[in-house]
């Protein structure tokens, strides 16, 4: 199939709808914590809190929509504001005394947990970026190129981090190369940083070397230093939508290049690959995890459909298909569109579910936890909203 310019109109509206009438008012503005800044964000289908921690990356990823929302739809003011409270809650609360950022802290913000990754740190990146952005902050906006600095640290230097392995095994993932182009665009977009360029190309020469496999069309979670495959469940296991979140940060690359043919490629190249082995054909939909020589998975959620992996697919589908006009990913995208709105979106209290059954059932009902919040499903309606009226401006 292919989409006529009347159907990308229409998912233009739809997308909008989605985003500005049903997605964010979910949550904003009850989630601002007018007490202790920041956000109250773990709710359940109704809206109503069902534990008032705070999870730092997601306090960051809040920010960063509403500065976002700010700079890229309407300058509202209680969008700036609303921001403004996640980046005070992120200086004064989240970073321990060397300089760390914690995971899971109170409400008021002492600390409950710290993990050995850096991902707090990355989404403070962006949420201060985007906020600098819209406020003019220079403060701000050092503050999140320091950061990035730090991060490129520990994503480089052995030894500053606590591994979380023994040396017996070594192995690496394909989150933090992934995780680091997507900050690393962010910063450039907002407030720029000279670093960039280069490291996004690092990145994405690392996943193309070490990650993509086209002997046996995957795209590996973790392998080897060497980026040989690990064969042990735990080098085998995929996880499909991951990847394919990490084809359309590269789609994006390539767009930022004056749509460079390698990284079109590329990125196409990793959705075809993964949307083979993710794609439910029983029932629809992203299937959690898999292993890459299809033996047994040892996660038990492994064949469940979660929330985030369709955002991601519903993003690089439609991207790669307005970059190329291959009719095939319009095709796509209209499957995953179709499957997800319809199994994952509460049409009573609006957003979405987070976790369903391999057969589309809701297996819970909650919102907002430590894992999901205000992130996903609005970065992919604003970005999908933003790809099409740039797309059919010019088409």
């Amino acid at each position: 199939m292919s989409y006529s310019k009347t159907d990308l109109l229409s998912l233009k509206d739809f997308y909008q709808n989605q985003l500005l009438n049903d997605t964010v008012p979910f949550w904003f503005p009850r989630s601002i914590d007018t007490e202790f800044g920041g956000y109250l964000l773990m709710r359940d289908q109704d809206g109503s809190l069902i534990d008032d921690d705070k999870a730092v990356w997601i306090q960051g990823r809040a920010a960063w929509l509403l500065a976002t929302l700010y700079n890229t739809i309407e300058p509202k003011q209680e969008w700036l504001e609303g921001s403004k409270t996640g980046i005070y809650f992120l200086n004064n609360h989240c970073f321990d005394t060397d300089g760390r950022m914690f995971f899971h802290v109170t409400r008021d913000g002492h600390p409950i947990r710290k993990r050995r990754y850096y991902f707090s740190e990355t989404f403070a990146v962006i949420a201060m970026s985007a906020y600098a952005k819209a406020s003019g902050d220079e403060a701000v906006a050092e503050k999140a190129r320091f950061l990035f600095g730090k991060c490129i640290e520990y994503s480089t230097s052995s030894g500053l981090l606590e591994p979380k392995f023994t040396a017996t095994r070594p192995s690496k993932g394909i989150g933090t190369p992934m995780i680091m182009i997507n900050t690393a665009q962010q910063l450039r977009e907002n407030i720029g940083d000279p670093r960039c360029d280069e490291w996004i190309h690092k990145w994405i020469t690392e996943i193309e070397t070490d990650f993509i496999k086209d002997d046996i069309k995957c795209v590996m979670e973790q392998v080897a230093p060497d980026g040989s495959i690990i064969d042990h469940i735990d080098g085998r296991t995929l996880n499909p939508g991951h990847a394919i979140e990490g084809a359309w940060f590269i789609l994006h690359e390539a767009k930022y290049r004056n749509n460079d043919p390698h990284l079109i490629a590329l990125g196409c190249k990793m959705l075809d690959y993964m949307w083979e082995r993710g794609w439910d054909k029983e029932h629809g939909g992203i299937l959690y995890y898999r292993d890459v020589y299809d033996k047994p998975v040892q996660e038990y959620w492994q064949d469940m459909k979660f929330w985030w992996p369709h955002n991601e697919v519903i993003i690089a589908t439609l991207l790669a298909y307005t970059m190329t006009g291959d009719e095939k990913y319009a095709t796509w995208h209209k499957m995953v569109h179709d499957y997800a709105y319809s199994k994952f979106h509460d049409n009573e209290n609006g957003e979405w579910f987070g976790y369903l059954h391999k057969d589309g059932t809701i297996a819970q009902t909650a919102k907002g936890n430590m894992f999901k919040g205000p992130f996903h499903l609005p970065r992919q309606e604003w970005y999908c909203l933003q790809l099409l009226n740039e797309y059919l401006k010019d088409s």
